[in-house]
């Protein structure tokens, strides 16, 4: 088990640069199952999930080349032209399908290229429920049959003859929507997905897709349009520098009073994010694609208009993204003022702040979706304490307060950190962070 220990109470000063965005690395890389010929992906990060995925890809029959490293990430070569559909029956790929939550998206491809596949129930974040529903409610519009046998948790899918549809997905489901989107792309005829979910790495997708030779239209709206295709074709693609990185760096600044410059942040793809810290008292300067915060002692919560405390919620995109609440909440134990975080999307996910309360913070926790939070304007510096990740976004936030609290945390169970931030213990000392990785 990984374990950080932090030496909180330091300023950090410069320049940092976001990873690729992991979830959108995680679904692109499923896309290169669907043609024969090879696909280069650009800035993918050197995280655990990304790199279990490649491996899960080579002992499927995908010929991985490594081309190269550059600050946003890594660049491979994937050929999928001999796929070894029989490694679906191994015991290997049972052990590392059912330990990684993105394999879930290997499915519409195989579906849609090879009419069949079988996948474990997947892992993941502790979170609460996540329904995989909607992935397979899209497979059987389209014409697939799925069993899922529940003694040894497996999904079977069989898809001799996909064929174009109406779907209205029943919840804006990131990952439902890509793996429907790849199912649809090589199905016969037309294909409208309503209810699509719109999110940056959803649209990086169907423009992925788009260059392989896919037909799909209304890209950036919940109204896709897909047009089936007899086979796609190689292509190269460069992923979006990750926003919950982003988001993260802003939190991270504010709380521990620094000066940080995130280097290009593709500002135009980062939504409302940008917004919401700022209705926390976060200051930020764009300039061109980069965001500047000044070091900052204090910080004031905004309220609403008509004087009530101000309400944080996530919701789908174009919405403030559920995985950046944590961070949200975080940075506001040391704003000046109150503020309503509201959890809608998954149910587990504020029980981390028992951890910060421990620390110090002020947080009401209203029940599992709601908590509130009352700033105090520093008065009460946070304290270090020994704490367990729960899982990756939390498990930043509480980083985060390390980075910012007087004396030294130690940080159980950062594997979790590890599986969504790249090198993140280099590259925050390399800004004047006290970070010690001691397994």
């Amino acid at each position: 088990m990984a374990t950080f220990e932090v030496v909180g109470g330091n300023q950090l000063k410069g320049e940092i640069i976001p990873q690729g965005a992991k979830n959108e690395a995680l679904q692109v890389l499923c896309a290169v199952l669907l043609t024969a010929e090879p696909v280069t992906i650009h800035h993918l990060p050197d995280i655990v999930d990304v790199n279990k995925l490649i491996e899960l890809l080579a002992n499927l029959g995908v010929e991985v080349e490594y081309l190269g490293e550059k600050p946003q990430g890594r660049t491979y070569r994937f050929t999928a032209g001999h796929i070894n559909l029989e490694y679906l029956e191994t015991e290997d790929f049972r052990k590392k399908a059912g330990a990684l939550r993105g394999s879930i998206m290997i499915l519409g491809p195989l579906l849609a290229r090879f009419g069949k596949s079988k996948i474990p129930k997947p892992g993941g974040d502790k979170i609460g429920r996540r329904r995989l529903d909607t992935h397979f409610l899209g497979f059987e519009k389209l014409g697939a049959r799925f069993v899922y046998d529940p003694d040894n948790n497996f999904y079977y899918i069989d898809a001799k003859e996909l064929k174009g549809t109406y779907i209205l997905l029943d919840e804006a489901s990131v990952t439902g929507t890509a793996n429907v989107i790849m199912t649809a792309v090589l199905a016969r005829g037309r294909t409208t997905i309503y209810n699509a979910a719109c999110e940056p790495y959803v649209q990086q997708l169907c423009h992925m897709l788009n260059r392989m030779g896919a037909k799909i239209s209304g890209i950036g709206s919940n109204l896709l349009t897909i047009e089936g295709v007899e086979s796609l074709g190689g292509t190269e693609h460069a992923l979006l520098p990750d926003m919950i990185e982003v988001g993260s760096f802003i939190g991270l600044a504010a709380m521990t009073s620094s000066e940080l410059t995130i280097k290009n942040a593709r500002v135009d793809m980062l939504g409302i994010i940008p917004t919401v810290f700022q209705r926390l008292g976060v200051q930020m300067v764009i300039v061109n694609d980069d965001i500047h915060i000044p070091a900052q002692k204090h910080y004031h919560i905004e309220k609403f208009i008509d004087g009530s405390i101000l309400t944080i919620a996530d919701a789908p995109w174009p919405g403030f993204t559920p995985d950046l609440l944590s961070i949200a909440l975080v940075t506001a134990t040391q704003a000046k003022g109150t503020v309503l975080i509201h959890q809608k999307m998954f149910e587990s996910r504020l029980f981390f702040v028992d951890k910060l309360i421990d620390m110090g913070a002020q947080i009401i926790l209203c029940d599992p979706h709601r908590a509130t939070v009352i700033g105090l304007d520093r008065q009460y510096p946070l304290r270090g304490i020994p704490m367990t990740s729960p899982d990756i976004r939390a498990g930043v936030a509480l980083l985060i307060a390390a980075l910012s609290a007087q004396g030294v945390s130690i940080i159980r169970n950062a594997e979790q950190i590890d599986r969504g931030y790249q090198r993140i213990d280099q590259r925050l000392n390399a800004l004047g962070a006290n970070i010690k990785r001691l397994a």
